[in-house]
């Protein structure tokens, strides 16, 4: 199963290994139980710390649990082979099995002890998902950590009677004691705080607590990234307050135009960016939604940003870089159908319309290549775009139109999208030339016509532009005096990741020549919330 490169590297991560465990393998006589035994035989083999058993009788086939051979139980199983986006996520979980202590802060874990319930955790991923190993590890981990915990990993590949079974259409896709608890990435904080009550109260006093600073950036991805790095050259406090660090980029599969790097994808690049702003000693502050922006009472005071969970930072400038999110198509049967054949993410929800038709509405770069992508995996392929012509990069409309499972409409305006009230059956859309009602009976919709900045917090406060832009002049400035804004939530066109970068220096630089300009206030701090 594991090449000679990759047992070489396993075998080095192993050897962090210090107290023994054992993996129990629940197998059948399929293909998949064989190369899962071949799996666990290789790792047993590179470490004196890890046997293998192949006795298990778990109603899953086929599937393996880590257990402890001593100290407290874990529930931890995965009913997959993981390997491709999860090779890491099993690396980690027999790490962790294996008594090396994770990489998160000291307060998540205590979280996680402390967690006061029976919590039975059912993830269904796919191995070309790169979003679900965050949700993967998260689970695991929180498994390895308190054993009032179960988490049991599933391919849906692999288990796809139990995918329809449960009109599974999107992953990750999250069950808790069997009831439906979420869809989408999460990370293991975000997951931890839905289970403990009392954490957004928690939350907002440490908020509170904190010291005001120099340069606060809201939101984490590149324009934010880059604005902490060349605020915090500058000498000053800065603090990156951010839903998830990384934003956009951690859903975007492959990066081939950033320059000096040839070739990456959107979670290595967004981890990349943490570690050069943790470099800095920058403070991140990540699960925090801002809710509202406090101007300055007069220019040199406090401007505030007050946090969805009443918490409140303090700064004496302030950029704003809360990038944008996929547009929705706003049609009727789109939020009903969400996660249940309406989908946003070719890569991680492709797979589970394997044999399909699907349709991807959208012709631009992000359409096309969402079709492309899904031609390989799906029966059939039909693009809709509003306009007469399709506007992606002429490569990629070449490449498209030479697959021969994909039919192109031009012209085409969706109006419904139709389901059976639990999933999507199908599409009515109009030709805009001719008037004419057409519907496409179909399995998957999956949209791709582009961003909208996330703004809604602003609106009365800074000046947007008709499309909920932020209005920002050459230095990136905003109607408000030290209230600063960076990348794709601005009206700086080309929405591109470099583009979003060079704004968050150019806003940093803005702030910094602000705050030298301009007198502090003494005692200055926010009046009112």
């Amino acid at each position: 199963m594991l090449d000679d490169t990759l047992q070489s590297q396993l075998k080095a991560y192993l050897e962090r290994v210090k107290q023994p465990f054992e993996l129990v393998a629940s197998l059948d006589d399929s293909e998949n139980a064989a190369q899962m035994r071949s799996l666990l035989e290789q790792i047993a083999s590179l470490s004196e710390q890890i046997s293998v058993r192949f006795d298990g009788t778990d109603a899953r086939r086929p599937s393996f649990a880590l257990q402890r051979l001593s100290g407290p139980a874990q529930h931890l199983r995965f009913a997959a082979i993981p390997l491709g986006h999860e090779f890491t996520s099993l690396v980690l979980a027999l790490l962790w099995t294996g008594g090396h202590p994770p990489k998160v802060e000291a307060e998540t874990i205590e979280a996680i002890r402390a967690l006061d319930g029976d919590y039975r955790f059912e993830v269904y991923m796919s191995l070309s998902c790169h979003n679900c190993p965050d949700v993967v590890q998260a689970l695991s981990l929180m498994a390895v950590l308190n054993p009032r915990v179960q988490t049991v990993v599933i391919d849906g590949a692999l288990y796809q009677g139990e995918v329809e079974a449960r009109q599974i259409m999107a992953v990750p896709t999250v069950y808790l004691n069997g009831e439906l608890f979420g869809s989408g990435r999460m990370d293991v904080e975000e997951i931890v705080a839905r289970l403990d009550a009392g954490s957004a109260q928690r939350d907002a006093a440490r908020l509170n607590a904190r010291e005001p600073y120099d340069g606060l950036i809201v939101g984490g991805g590149p324009a934010g990234a880059a604005a902490a790095v060349y605020a915090a050259r500058k000498g000053i406090r800065v603090g990156i307050a951010a839903e998830r660090f990384g934003g956009q980029v951690n859903d975007t599969l492959a990066i081939e135009n950033y320059i000096s790097v040839l070739e990456t994808d959107g979670p290595k690049f967004a981890q990349a960016l943490e570690a050069h702003v943790l470099q800095y000693g920058v403070e991140i502050l990540n699960l925090q939604r801002a809710d509202k922006l406090i101007p300055a009472a007069q220019p040199g005071g406090m401007i505030g940003v007050q946090m969805a969970n009443g918490g409140l930072l303090q700064a004496r400038s302030v950029i704003l870089s809360t990038g944008a999110r996929w547009r929705n198509v706003n049609v009727p049967g789109e939020a009903e159908y969400r996660n249940k054949g309406v989908a946003y993410c070719p890569h991680c929800d492709g797979p589970l319309f394997k044999g399909k038709r699907v349709s991807v509405i959208g012709g631009g770069n992000s359409g096309v290549e969402a079709a492309i992508d899904l031609a390989g995996v799906v029966a059939h392929v039909t693009l809709l775009e509003f306009a007469p012509e399709l506007r992606a990069d002429a490569v990629l409309v070449s490449k498209l139109r030479s697959l021969p499972n994909v039919t192109i409409h031009t012209h085409a305006q969706t109006t419904d999208i139709t389901g059976d009230g639990s999933k999507v059956n199908g599409l009515n859309y109009t030709d805009r030339g001719t008037g004419a009602r057409h519907h496409l009976e179909l399995e998957g919709v999956f949209v791709q016509i582009g961003l909208v900045p996330n703004t809604e917090w602003l609106k009365g406060t800074v000046e947007l532009s008709k499309f909920g832009e932020i209005v920002v002049d050459a230095r990136g400035e905003t109607s408000v005096p030290g209230v600063f804004a960076a990348g794709d939530a601005t009206t700086v066109p080309y929405k591109q990741i470099v583009i979003a970068a060079g704004d968050g220096a150019k806003a940093a630089l803005g702030a910094f020549d602000y705050l030298i300009r301009t007198p502090q206030l003494q005692a200055a701090h926010v009046e009112t919330v």
